[in-house]
């Protein structure tokens, strides 16, 4: 949120005060504003400050999407993939994932890949995945270096590559998340010293990129 009101409702919802963040936030959208229509349909989802409504979420983020908002864009595939708020809907979901991941949306990028990584509402495409992992991993996306990882472990749409598995395992483990921390742990066991380091010393050179060209 930028300065102004929106630096305020940002203050407001990080002490927990909703009450507050939903009074400065709601006439904001409803003047047009996408991004505060996007926060909007963020507090309806989570039901922070108000009762949570998947419903009313859909309806703020369709708003801010159809001004190109791209945070709204992904929230609303995020929607019709879980099927809340609407029927689920993969396809659909693949859409609004696109939208969002033509505009850079590190989210929506890991999220679309996640689709063509399992086959839901497209021909399941490894290859297809990866390339979406890597656009979302070189933002520093840590699901997407996760499910790179899991990639490079498995051999699937590049070949097997138990370094860089781990290399982006090791990176994705940065993020504190439990699981990278012990899904790095699982291939680690099955490598050498040698191939450890490695991955150690290629991890910490593309941290020092940002993720660039790794």
């Amino acid at each position: 949120m930028s300065a102004g009101p929106y630096e305020d409702a940002a203050t407001a919802y990080g002490r927990g005060d909703y009450a507050t963040a939903f009074k400065i936030i709601q006439p904001l959208a409803a003047q047009g504003n996408a991004d505060a229509q996007t926060n909007f349909g963020w507090m309806y989802a989570i039901g922070d400050g108000v009762p949570q409504d998947y419903a009313k979420a859909r309806q703020w983020y369709e708003k801010a999407a159809a001004q190109g908002n791209a945070e709204a864009q992904n929230n609303l595939g995020v929607l019709y993939e879980k099927g809340e708020g609407v029927p689920q809907d993969y396809v659909k979901a693949r859409q609004w994932y696109e939208k969002a991941a033509a505009q850079g949306d590190a989210e929506a990028q890991n999220n679309l890949g996640v689709l063509y990584d399992a086959g839901l509402g497209v021909p399941q495409d490894y290859v297809k995945a990866r390339r979406w992992y890597e656009k979302a991993a070189a933002q520093g996306d840590a699901d997407a270096q996760y499910n790179l990882g899991w990639l490079y472990d498995a051999g699937t749409g590049i070949p097997k590559d138990n370094v860089r598995a781990l290399m982006w395992l090791t990176l994705a483990a940065l993020s504190g998340d439990a699981e990278a921390v012990r899904s790095r742990g699982v291939v680690a066991r099955g490598m050498t010293s040698e191939q450890i380091a490695e991955a150690q010393r290629l991890s910490q050179e593309c941290q020092a990129r940002q993720f660039k060209g790794c």
